[in-house]
């Protein structure tokens, strides 16, 4: 089961420094992002959204490679690989612009966290600050705490444990309370 968790941040680009370090930490296997999405709230008050991570894990790249494959190898069943490859490398296309179309109109696009819940909750970000929305499907959470504790945020809201919330709150706010 995944977890929710929102944190604003009292400039613009924190939140972008702290996906940095999640992705980087994900490439460690140290989590596993379902979703992640970055809020920044302008000083006009516009609230912008930064997609960050592939909810499709690359299907369409994989949905062409394997169409041509496929059609190579049907091509050269009926002697005729040439047509066999441009007809999978047709189809390939097709289905991209199928995809990129209904993700266009809305269909494909809140696969994770909803698209209209961020735009909702990010609307309550002070002007010139930024959030982040996290999807995260497991994580070693003292790692995970010990790297972003130099950040300061505010828990927005958590689907977390109220145990596991209270240890976030007190790594978003250990290096604050440090300086004092």
């Amino acid at each position: 089961m995944s977890d929710l968790v929102c944190i604003a941040f009292k400039d613009s680009g924190t939140a972008d420094r702290v996906l940095h370090e999640l992705q980087a930490m994900e490439t460690e296997y140290v989590l596993h992002l379902e979703d992640a999405v970055v809020v920044i709230r302008d000083m006009d008050g516009k609230v912008h959204l930064k997609q960050c991570v592939d909810v499709f894990g690359g299907a369409t790249r994989q949905g062409v490679a394997l169409g041509v494959l496929w059609g190579g190898l049907m091509g050269l069943l009926f002697m005729n690989p040439l047509a066999g490859l441009l007809g999978s490398i047709a189809g390939g296309a097709g289905g991209g612009a199928m995809t990129a179309a209904a993700n266009e109109f809305g269909l494909l696009s809140d696969y994770g966290i909803p698209d209209q819940f961020i735009k909702d909750l990010g609307g309550t970000i002070t002007r010139g600050t930024s959030a982040i929305f996290l999807l995260v499907r497991n994580a070693d959470e003292d790692k995970v705490l010990a790297r972003i504790s130099r950040y300061e945020g505010t828990i927005l809201k958590t689907t977390l444990s109220q145990e596991h919330e209270e240890k976030l709150r007190a790594a978003l706010t250990h290096q604050h309370s440090q300086k004092k």
